[in-house]
């Protein structure tokens, strides 16, 4: 099983305003990917799609892509 990669880099905040990073975790139609899938633990999991969802409420990111 493959390290979670937020506490590989040591990162304590998963912040909404960093759309680079968080694009990473979206898929091509604008779905969160799954965890088993970027190997993202279970506690960043839940912030990482706490953040995308703030991320998509402000416009930050597309709620679906076309």
């Amino acid at each position: 099983m493959t390290q979670c990669f937020f506490c590989s880099q040591n990162l304590r905040e998963i912040d909404y305003k960093e759309v680079e990073l968080l694009k990473r975790f979206i898929s091509s139609q604008g779905k969160i990917i799954d965890p088993r899938h970027t190997g993202v633990c279970a506690k960043h999991q839940r912030r990482l799609a706490q953040a995308i969802k703030r991320a998509r409420f402000l416009a930050l990111l597309p709620f679906v892509k076309r």
